[in-house]
């Protein structure tokens, strides 16, 4: 099945991955990518539609979206359908990915080797395009959150040299793109998660 991106504001529209196990796949919902949006409009000059989807890891409608965001604090379960349906997707062209929101690395570990048992989820390295699109991290994803006080982590899943799994773990990217007044993080904090988003999200749309 081809990947088609949807456009209807924008060149390209975003979604949400909703998922089932009980964890909270609508957590930073409100603000979190809204934000991310307006920041790839601005300061990147992408075309992004400014209304996130939702979208199920069964549904036919994964394919109408080439960067698909997952994040929570709890547990994920993929059935077997789901998973089919999640990887015919990322070999297909599609890109996930899985932000930590802290508490369902565990989890999401576990489903990521039902997607891909053959396929190891490996640190990036830093010098991956991923690091250095618009923005430069020479050191991997900035550290947003405190969480257990390790050092932040970009993992990834490579599909035939390409980056089609990226995981955020110990940074918590998406807390960085809400409201300021919510986590009442300094601009300049804010600053390196919306930077990182755009990084992830430019290498998402390019692959390269």
């Amino acid at each position: 099945m081809a990947l088609i991106a949807k456009a209807q504001e924008g060149s390209y529209q975003i979604a949400v991955l909703k998922y089932n196990g009980g964890g909270d796949w609508y957590a930073n919902l409100e603000t979190s990518l809204p934000n991310l949006i307006e920041f790839l409009n601005d300061k990147v000059e992408m075309n992004v539609w400014k209304e996130q989807a939702i979208v199920e890891a069964s549904s036919s409608e994964l394919f109408d979206y080439p960067f698909i965001h997952m994040t929570g604090h709890g547990n994920v379960v993929f059935s077997e359908e789901e998973a089919d349906n999640l990887r015919t997707y990322l070999e297909g062209g599609g890109f996930l990915h899985i932000d930590d929101n802290y508490g369902m690395d565990p989890f999401i570990r576990q489903q990521l080797k039902k997607l891909f048992p053959n396929e190891p989820l490996v640190e990036i390295p830093f010098d991956h395009p991923i690091y250095h699109q618009k923005y430069d991290f020479n050191n991997g994803p900035p550290k947003i959150h405190e969480h257990d006080g390790n050092a932040p982590q970009g993992l990834g899943i490579m599909l035939n040299g390409r980056l089609a799994v990226f995981y955020t773990y110990e940074s918590d990217l998406g807390d960085g793109w809400e409201d300021a007044e919510i986590h009442q993080d300094s601009e300049a904090t804010r600053e390196k998660a919306f930077q990182m988003g755009a990084n992830i999200i430019s290498y998402a749309f390019s692959g390269e």
